[in-house]
């Protein structure tokens, strides 16, 4: 089962600072049926001003992944942490116990991202954060495991889910696969492009829930760059 979600159907919200997107239910936007997918609860699709950002809010017992598409984002914490993470690259916070955050785009253009929430496995666990550059060459024309807590997943972020995030850029014409194990759903959205899965055409933005599937082929239908999480 694939079933699309068009980008102009979603949820959303404009701040002036923040255009968001919401993929499923979230702050203001409330839809019965777009709860979760899953251990999935968030995703939201976000475009931040420059100088401009969110202040220091907490989180608890969830696992955030941000995926930067445009720009880049800095980040500081209670933990003391404090980074910066550019386009094509990722960070992870556990929220765990509790931990103070703030984002902000401290930079001269527009910042656009994926924030993407899962359940942990466990609650009342200790609160972490890390960001790692993942070259998007080396993530050319095949999908490439970003974050995960999934076993033989060491060269990921680790997570504390039982869930992955991976990663694609594809050229126009270009097919990769990823292959779902049983009972788990998984949700794919074009960071970039158009691509086509399984008779679906999905534009960049456009959401993609599956689940009862074994092999998804995702082909590339312009320059395409893909971004999915598999959850159970």
């Amino acid at each position: 089962m694939i079933e699309l979600r068009p980008r102009a159907e979603l949820g959303g919200a404009n701040h002036g600072w923040l255009h968001a997107r919401h993929h499923f239910s979230f702050a203001g936007y409330h839809d019965p049926a777009r709860m979760h997918w899953g251990r999935l609860r968030v995703w939201n699709d976000d475009s931040i001003a420059p100088h401009s950002g969110f202040p220091t809010h907490s989180h608890q017992d969830m696992e955030i992944i941000t995926y930067v598409r445009k720009g880049a984002i800095t980040h500081e914490d209670s933990l003391g942490n404090r980074g910066r993470t550019v386009a094509g690259d990722v960070q992870v916070m556990s929220a765990g116990t509790g931990i103070a955050h703030s984002e902000h785009n401290l930079e001269d253009e527009v910042t656009e991202l994926f924030q993407i929430w899962i359940y942990p496995d466990q609650t009342g666990l200790a609160p972490a954060w890390g960001t790692r550059p993942f070259p998007t060459g080396e993530r050319s024309g095949a999908f490439v495991t970003l974050a995960s807590g999934m076993p033989g997943d060491t060269d990921a972020l680790p997570i504390n889910a039982d869930a992955r995030l991976v990663a694609a850029t594809l050229s126009a014409g270009q097919v990769a696969e990823y292959r779902m194990g049983s009972g788990r759903k998984v949700y794919l959205v074009p960071a970039s492009g158009r691509i086509e899965v399984g008779g679906m055409i999905a534009a960049v933005g456009d959401g993609l829930a599956v689940r009862d599937e074994t092999l998804l082929t995702v082909k590339a239908l312009e320059d395409s760059e893909v971004v999915l999480v598999d959850v159970r």
